[in-house]
């Protein structure tokens, strides 16, 4: 509270003295200058479920989910790697007839994903048990470039 204060002189008391103070003699912290809560003083830069903060030891995405599949189709692609790359703006014409901003330009976010080729090099043929799918055999393409050979 001296640092508050500049003009305020401080005076030392010896420890002796000060046990024998009652306690409303003691100086007091003023309300500005008291500290609040942790989470308010100095608050997390960023989340914990990013640490450690480092860069990947691989490179390639995981595909989480794939969609239903439907038996009576033939064998076909259902998902397809994909990466955000960042994010951008644009500027565009809102078509809302009855809103306020209808026919007016507003700024939005949107996101950038980055595609690159894909390239199959064989099919996993699966069998229904009753814990779930289970893979029942692998099928590898004949023309595996040097490169793909490589990354396996």
């Amino acid at each position: 509270w001296l640092k508050a204060r500049p003009s305020v002189r401080a005076t030392v008391i010896p420890p002796t003295v000060l046990s024998d103070l009652p306690c409303p003699a003691l100086p007091r912290r003023r309300q500005a200058d008291a500290m609040s809560h942790r989470k308010f003083e100095r608050p997390r830069h960023g989340s914990l479920g990013f640490l450690p903060r480092k860069r990947t030891k691989h490179h390639h995405g995981k595909i989480k989910s794939f969609p239903k599949d439907d038996a009576s189709k033939p064998p076909h692609l259902t998902a397809f790697m994909s990466y955000k790359a960042g994010m951008t703006h644009i500027v565009r014409d809102v078509d809302r007839p009855g809103s306020k901003l209808h026919k007016k330009e507003v700024a939005e976010a949107v996101s950038v994903v980055e595609a690159p080729p894909m390239v199959v090099v064989g099919f996993v043929g699966y069998v229904e048990t009753p814990r779930g799918l289970r893979a029942l055999t692998t099928v590898w393409a004949g023309h595996l470039s040097e490169e793909v050979k490589r990354r396996f």
